[in-house]
């Protein structure tokens, strides 16, 4: 008698894998052995051999194999043309006992970023054995400057709060420091846009606008904001953040990784950045009544149209725009966690 095995699938640009599920095919049923095959007619032309098989099996992909030992088989078949299939067979309706195979399954727009990591990758080896770019010198020295920067924010405003000091100076003590960490964030940006670092320039250019808005516009113009302790919390989420993501980009910087650093750079960020986001909210709702007292920045106009157009509104639609902004960095740095931790699993497999 023969029966046909579970056969999953997924596919890349320039191959198919095929993984033929065995684990309930072991052994002598009550009528004795039993012979499992199953044939495929693919979408386009492959390639007459397999690549790879990773069992000794005597037999090629397209005929029956008699497997009483194994709990898979793993198949490699390479495509005759580079391209990305629609669907594997030729028929529209799959076949009952082919199914996706979630483990190592990509969408074609990753699969993509994979091949530009991989070919980015082998580019990077071409570099002569111990020598350092003038591009990985810049990026690891950048990155080096901030976590030291944030570092010094991070433990000195620890230190306070573990000895209970007043959080009523914070600005007068790091704004110095954080001055000048925020304003060379730009370099993130531009990073990004002459495609020195593999990310999108919106993500760095919303962080950077909304941070440095709160700094300098909220903290930097109005003293009456400068003694309150949100400012405080501000300051110490934000170097939260960036004493993880600052190493794991130096690392990254000479294709090294430690597991514990990547987890807590692509996992933090989920507790911290609405906690980030609400403390700059905060001290955005508190300055609104100070612009409002002092007309700073409010634009005169004409008697017919108006005393002025006070600052505050703006500020009010930037509330609005901030937790905007916080959603579409939430979903790319979800995105990126995802991408990151499903490339480990099939790394694992």
């Amino acid at each position: 008698m023969t029966l046909t095995p579970l056969v999953y699938w997924a596919q890349r640009h320039e191959e198919i894998f095929l993984r033929v599920e065995l684990t309930d095919a072991q052994g002598h049923g009550a009528k004795g052995q039993h012979l499992y095959d199953f044939t495929l007619e693919f979408l386009l032309p492959v390639k007459a051999q397999a690549s790879e098989v990773l069992l000794p099996c005597p037999c090629s992909c397209s005929c029956p194999c008699l497997l009483t030992d194994f709990r898979q088989v793993n198949i490699s078949v390479k495509k005759e043309q580079w391209g990305w299939w629609e669907r594997l067979t030729k028929q529209e309706r799959k076949p009952l006992f082919l199914a996706p195979d979630f483990d190592c399954w990509l969408d074609e727009s990753d699969a993509e970023m994979e091949i530009k990591v991989s070919n980015e990758r082998k580019a990077s080896r071409h570099d002569e054995e111990g020598s350092i770019s003038l591009k990985t010198g810049f990026l690891f020295t950048y990155n080096l400057v901030q976590f030291l920067g944030f570092s010094w924010i991070f433990v000195n405003m620890t230190i306070r709060l573990l000895k209970f000091d007043s959080f009523y100076d914070t600005f007068h003590t790091i704004s110095s420091v954080m001055f000048f960490c925020q304003i060379l964030a730009v370099v993130e940006v531009l990073n990004a846009a002459f495609g020195l670092v593999r990310t999108s320039v919106t993500p760095n250019l919303i962080q950077l606008f909304g941070r440095n808005f709160v700094l300098f516009v909220i903290f930097g113009c109005l003293e009456e904001m400068q003694n309150k302790p949100v400012v405080f919390f501000v300051f110490y989420l934000w170097s939260a953040i960036e004493i993880f993501r600052y190493p794991f980009y130096m690392l990254g910087c000479f294709n090294t990784e430690w597991k514990i650093l990547t987890w807590l750079r692509y996992s933090l960020w989920m507790p911290l950045y609405p906690l980030g986001a609400l403390a700059e909210a905060v001290a955005v709702a508190q300055s609104i009544p100070i612009f409002d007292k002092t007309n700073l920045f409010s634009i005169p106009l004409p008697r017919a149209l108006g005393t002025s157009l006070s600052f505050s509104n703006v500020l009010r639609v930037h509330l609005v725009l901030m937790f905007l902004g916080l959603f579409l960095n939430f979903r790319h740095l979800y995105k990126q966690r995802q991408r990151r931790f499903r490339a480990t699993k099939r790394k694992a497999h």
